[in-house]
């Protein structure tokens, strides 16, 4: 069997953690994976996974020769495509994700961008309100909103946003503005349950984290969906400070509890890690980051503390 191809069956495995989802990735039969794998370990003389009705895991052996396996599969792409010019001009196809609302106000009107400036790449956005896993999902890039866990995948920060709380002047004016957090219980609340799972809210009283919880009178799981209702006058909701700028600058929407707002989170656009970018993932990167971050900055709003000064950009 091609050592190469026993290579790419390994590395495929390790990176998705099981081999039907290997197979699936390479267009390779379970038998066929598991073909591979037998061969690889047999050249070895040790095993390269341990594995059981349950669960797959790497071993000692095979972590360590993980390494260099990647290490030869991008030497030899590097190679590839240096002898046919790729490195040098964007061509192909990514795949590209982010959050429903980010990706339609803020990523789409990029992409578009891109492909007039790069004919020779095709481009597939999906929009998604949960995590992908970008190995498993063939996904070259995502923008992810909120703190990053430890992984193998290179973080390029593009901005920060605020979770925060709005209603309309009219709501605010019939029904009183809340002055402490407490407040909100006397309110009519509207949960967007992306970012209020657990029907909490969370704050910062001074520079101590805290939360309250109350019963929504709106649950609903999308954020144009609960922006709409808080404009139209039906209660207070929470967003993210991109999603409402334009609302707050024109007077349908005002902050609410401003001063207990928590600290911004970051904005990436993330991607695994490689030893070798593509060109047309470089190019996407180095178009997409600076546009990003200018709508992000165009689309801020000051932070302050429960003090009145500005937030001192702790991520959350």
């Amino acid at each position: 069997m091609d050592r190469l191809h026993e290579l790419e069956v390994f590395v495929a495995v390790a990176d998705a953690g099981s081999f039907a989802k290997a197979g699936t990735r390479l267009r390779l039969s379970p038998p066929a994976v598991t073909r591979a794998i037998s061969a690889l370990e047999e050249r070895l003389g040790a095993r390269v996974f341990t594995r059981t009705t349950r669960s797959l895991t790497v071993t000692d052996v095979g972590q360590r020769f993980l390494e260099s396996a990647r290490r030869i599969l991008t030497d030899l792409d590097s190679a590839e495509k240096e002898a046919v010019g790729e490195t040098a001009v964007p061509h192909g196809h990514l795949t590209l994700t982010a959050s429903v609302t980010f990706g339609r106000s803020a990523l789409a009107p990029v992409v578009c961008a891109f492909l007039n400036e790069h004919p020779r790449v095709t481009v597939s956005v999906l929009l998604l309100n949960r995590i992908a896993n970008l190995i498993e999902e063939g996904i070259d890039l995502a923008v992810r909103i909120g703190p990053l866990p430890d992984s193998s995948l290179v973080a390029k920060k593009i901005g920060t946003v605020r979770r925060m709380l709005v209603a309309s002047p009219d709501y605010l004016a019939r029904r009183g503005v809340p002055l402490t957090p407490t407040d909100l219980r006397l309110h009519s609340m509207i949960a967007f349950t992306g970012l209020m799972p657990n029907r909490e809210w969370r704050f910062l009283d001074g520079k101590r984290r805290n939360s309250i919880s109350f019963v929504p009178r709106l649950e609903i799981n999308d954020a144009v969906a609960s922006i709409a209702a808080a404009e139209m006058g039906d209660g207070i909701t929470v967003a993210l400070s991109y999603m409402v700028a334009e609302q707050i600058r024109d007077g349908r929407l005002a902050p609410v509890l401003d001063s207990f707002t928590p600290p911004p989170v970051p904005v990436n656009l993330v991607y695994p890690q490689s030893r070798l970018v593509s060109a047309k993932l470089r190019a996407f990167i180095d178009f997409a980051a600076p546009r990003l971050r200018a709508t992000l900055d165009s689309l801020g709003l000051p932070a302050t503390n429960a003090d009145g000064h500005p937030a001192d950009g702790l991520q959350a």
